[in-house]
């Protein structure tokens, strides 16, 4: 657990992977995908980028907007992934952004001792810190996913990273964690 005086920090580095670095490569991702590429699936047992989306803007409302910000939790998560599409990429992107935009002004908003009381959230009983750390470790776990899926889906390289002493090569200049 972290400790109280770093509990706001946690919150603040939780928006910043979700705003900064995911968000965007999760969107360049859909940007590069045609729509039946969106929603394709590997197999029966796997989801597609459109259902990994729906997936992560469940979470994060439930995690976050609804258990740190006290709205109602409306998620219905089945649907997130028996959806088939197409959910036109415009929309997909649209109610991501939305919604992390809205859990950073949730983060954002939360003190130290909000941040250190315990929420039931899934019937989990967890502090705001764990909310928090949870949401941004779920939601680097499927832009994981998406990244790999983009990849092997337009056989391109994304050009998200760009380590130190690399010569330079043209990128999308996204911020590391």
């Amino acid at each position: 657990m972290v400790k109280a005086g770093s509990r706001d920090q946690v919150a603040t580095l939780a928006a910043h992977a979700l705003r900064q670095v995911y968000l965007p490569r999760i969107a360049s991702c859909i940007q590069a995908l045609s729509p039946g590429q969106i929603w394709w699936r590997p197999n029966a047992a796997s989801n597609s980028v459109g259902n990994l989306v729906l997936h992560l803007t469940g979470n994060v409302r439930q995690w976050i907007i609804s258990g740190l910000g006290g709205a109602p939790d409306v998620r219905e998560r089945d649907r997130e992934f028996n959806e088939r599409g197409p959910v036109p990429r415009r929309t997909l992107v649209g109610r991501l952004h939305k919604t992390v935009d809205e859990a950073c002004h949730v983060l954002d908003k939360l003190s130290p001792e909000e941040m250190a009381r315990v929420h039931t959230i899934q019937r989990f009983k967890v502090t705001g810190t764990d909310a928090a750390c949870h949401v941004a470790e779920h939601f680097s776990h499927h832009a994981g996913q998406i990244i790999l899926l983009t990849k092997m889906l337009t056989g391109r390289d994304t050009k998200f990273t760009h380590l130190p002493g690399e010569r330079k090569r043209k990128s999308r200049n996204l911020p590391a964690l």
